[in-house]
């Protein structure tokens, strides 16, 4: 996995191909077009490169200055875009010891109608830091990367009670690394046919096709890959506070230069808002992902399950927390043994809003992956403080 650790756990709220999703303006933003962050924190990282031996830690120090704009065009149209930048400095790392991030994102929608829109975005991340690192890397490796992904998503109503929608996405990996590039660098798209029928008010079936396409850089003719997801579910929404969602089906998929396979997708969410800033949310995911290790591997079979919890402690702090819990199977290519791993991660955070301007931060973060394959094993940990501004 190369997603942010508490991103991912957000993340899964959805569907693993939901798409975007996209979060309600800060409540810090709200009220103004223009707003400007400035952020910076000292943390600890147990494991920087993500080893299975001889980890090293580091203390680090951050300064993250950000600006956004939320504004609307007109009645029906609405555009976004913003701009964060990281500034870690390392004091164990060996070699280079400040690692500068970037993070551009804009986003436009449009509401032809009531009952049609589109939701166009895109955002492009240049992270000398992941937050999750691949398993299995030699000692001190760079696993800096570049990434751009794409989403549109097009929707609208037949008639009363069916609805269609249509969505795509692209991602494009590319790492600094020569040796992780050739294995790693890639594309995938993913496009997809949603029609929905609400049965009762608070109730939608949902029929869904996705098709999607993964093509490396180097190496496509034994490590590409095509899949056909064929997909029925409902949403349920009984009240203004829970949601349920659920889909299920196969995943049929084409692999290049090895044997081709056919797999149940599955994918399960509910959530409840219990109070003012306050819910609960918890899901499962099945699927096939690709692996960290391509040249060993074809893809990996993924369990994840996954709780998040918010909770408002008072009108000043928050509390938060997230447990995701991974058992997986990585798919051996042809003479290679498949691989057991379960990767399990938990995060804690409690924030402090002083004024309307400042946020008090502390986080804990704990990751650990558990392989058969010892050198794929890990274990990371970090913890921190923070302080924002917002102007």
């Amino acid at each position: 996995m190369n997603l942010p650790s508490r991103l991912a756990a957000l993340a899964a709220l959805f569907p693993a191909f939901a798409f975007a999703v996209y979060a309600p303006i800060p409540e810090q933003d709200q009220g103004k077009a223009l707003s400007f962050r400035l952020g910076a924190s000292v943390s600890h990282d147990s494991n920087i490169f993500g080893a299975s031996t001889g980890e090293v830690g580091s203390m680090v120090y951050s300064v993250t200055p950000s600006l956004s704009y939320n504004g609307s065009l007109d009645d029906q149209t609405f555009v976004s875009f913003g701009y964060d930048l990281s500034l870690d400095h390392f004091v164990d790392r060996p070699g280079k010891k400040n690692l500068t991030s970037h993070t551009l994102n804009a986003r436009i929608a449009h509401a032809f109608s009531d009952t049609t829109n589109i939701d166009v975005s895109d955002s492009y991340q240049i992270s000398k830091n992941p937050q999750s690192l691949l398993a299995g890397l030699p000692l001190n490796t760079d696993q800096s990367f570049k990434m751009n992904q794409f989403n549109a998503r097009f929707a609208t109503a037949l008639n009363a009670k069916t609805g269609l929608v249509l969505k795509y996405r692209n991602m494009d990996f590319a790492y600094d690394l020569a040796a992780l590039g050739a294995q790693l660098d890639r594309m995938e798209q993913l496009a997809g046919l949603e029609l929905s029928f609400a049965l009762l008010p608070e109730t939608k079936l949902v029929g869904e096709y996705r098709y999607q396409d993964v093509a490396y850089r180097q190496g496509s003719a034994n490590k590409d890959k095509r899949s056909h997801f064929f997909l029925a579910g409902a949403d349920y929404t009984p009240n203004q506070k829970t949601t349920f969602t659920a889909r299920a089906g196969f995943e049929d998929r084409t692999r290049e230069g090895e044997r081709d396979t056919t797999a149940p997708y599955a994918e399960l969410s509910t959530r409840y808002a219990y109070g003012e800033n306050s819910f609960l949310a918890a899901g499962y995911v099945y699927t096939l992902e690709e692996p960290s290790d391509v040249l060993r591997f074809t893809d990996t079979k993924v369990n994840r399950f996954f709780v998040n919890v918010q909770h408002r402690l008072s009108a000043l702090v928050t509390a938060s927390g997230s447990v995701t819990w991974e058992p997986s199977q990585l798919q051996g290519r042809t003479g290679v043994a498949d691989v057991d791993e379960t990767t399990s991660r938990v995060g804690l955070a409690l924030s402090w809003l002083p004024t309307k301007n400042w946020v008090i931060s502390a986080t804990a973060d704990a990751d650990h992956v558990n392989s058969d394959d010892p050198s794929r094993a890990q274990d990371r940990t970090r913890y921190g403080v923070s302080a924002r501004f917002s102007f």
